[in-house]
């Protein structure tokens, strides 16, 4: 019968970063999109330590049974948004992951309790995130834990040419 790790969860350092970024794809990978990340290291340790952070993440650790060696296996980056119709600050999750070989053992209900114990420790209003509409088990997860989705709503984004195009158009300006 083989041991249960231990495991633990806490802010994320910038001896982490190497080891987030590799779970920022394998998350990609996860949601069939392994091209997808554009990010490098460095650009996730420049946002984890600006002044102020503009980035903020939460990292799950596990020890191996054999020989106690630590090892991240699940993360939560997180960034603070704000409700202008609750007039009250928020905490926008971009990414919860955690490795296949290290779930089932509360890794991401921990992090999404740590991150709701700091939501309400700062005096926000919300926690929320986005879910790709295939991902049955995130979305049972989430559910079970009292996450309601947001049916009315529609996400929209502008990025690269349409971006660019929509920056250059000839608004006037007063």
């Amino acid at each position: 019968m083989s041991a249960t790790p231990t495991w633990r969860v806490r802010r994320c350092e910038d001896r982490d970063v190497a080891a987030v970024h590799a779970l920022i794809h394998e998350l990609a990978g996860y949601e069939r999109a392994p091209d997808a990340v554009e990010a490098t290291a460095d650009d996730l340790r420049r946002a984890l330590s600006a002044d102020p952070p503009l980035l903020h993440g939460l990292v799950a650790e596990v020890d191996d049974p054999a020989d106690g060696a630590a090892t991240i296996a699940g993360m939560a980056l997180w960034f603070v948004s704000y409700s202008t119709w609750r007039g009250r600050h928020g905490i926008w999750l971009e990414d919860l992951f955690v490795r296949p070989a290290a779930r089932g053992l509360g890794l991401g209900r921990a992090l999404l309790s740590a991150l709701a114990a700091e939501t309400v420790a700062r005096g926000y209003s919300r926690l929320e995130w986005n879910v790709l509409d295939w991902n049955a088990p995130a979305l049972g997860f989430y559910r079970a834990l009292g996450a309601e989705p947001l049916s009315d709503w529609t996400v929209h984004r502008v990025t690269g040419e349409a971006l660019q195009a929509l920056a250059e158009q000839d608004v006037p300006r007063s």
